[in-house]
């Protein structure tokens, strides 16, 4: 059965550490809810209550948007292999850009990757375990390199151009601060 504990222990912080993709579910006021999946070496535990995660651009931003008008947030993996586990993490984000101080602080904890757009700061205060043993096993073979290769073949200043385009609304037409 689901345990809820007040903060990351060494063990979930170790799970979460294990996992090679996570998802991330948000939702405005009115609209659609989204929950996208996020892979690569995009999340740190920044401490107990606290971790981070440096979102990289893709087809659309609602998850940024959906923060701007309502900060809660959810962030869930899955064991895929080893002992069932589902684990989720329930908070609330901020939101940081290139232009924001907290960019800069934040920007090293993660490796250099194309296309990064915004890092998401998710203060956490409740973890959830439930059991999971309806969740396939399946093999971890190796990231994709299709996204990374998109944005360094396009360079920054069409990145920009392709956020100004097609992230800077949500699908609900919300805007996403990018």
């Amino acid at each position: 059965m689901g345990k809820q504990y007040p903060a990351i222990s060494a063990e979930t912080q170790a799970f979460i550490e294990r996992q090679h993709v996570f998802f991330v579910g948000t939702a405005a006021a009115d609209g659609r809810v989204n929950i996208s999946p996020k892979g690569q070496d995009t999340l740190r535990v920044l401490d107990v209550n606290r971790v981070a995660w440096l979102n990289l651009t893709g087809s659309g931003n609602e998850t940024a948007a959906h923060l701007l008008e309502v900060n809660r947030i959810t962030l869930m993996w899955c064991a895929f292999e080893g002992k069932p586990n589902i684990l989720r993490l329930y908070g609330t984000a901020t939101v940081y850009h290139p232009r924001d101080a907290e960019w800069t602080e934040l920007l090293p904890l993660f490796p250099p990757l194309p296309g990064s757009r915004q890092i998401v700061v998710v203060e956490v205060d409740l973890v959830q375990t439930s059991c999971g043993m309806a969740v396939p096993f399946f093999d971890y073979r190796a990231e994709r390199d299709e996204l990374n290769d998109y944005m360094e073949q396009r360079g920054p200043e069409q990145v920009a151009q392709y956020w100004h385009t097609r992230n800077a609304r949500s699908i609900d037409g919300k805007p996403t601060g990018i």
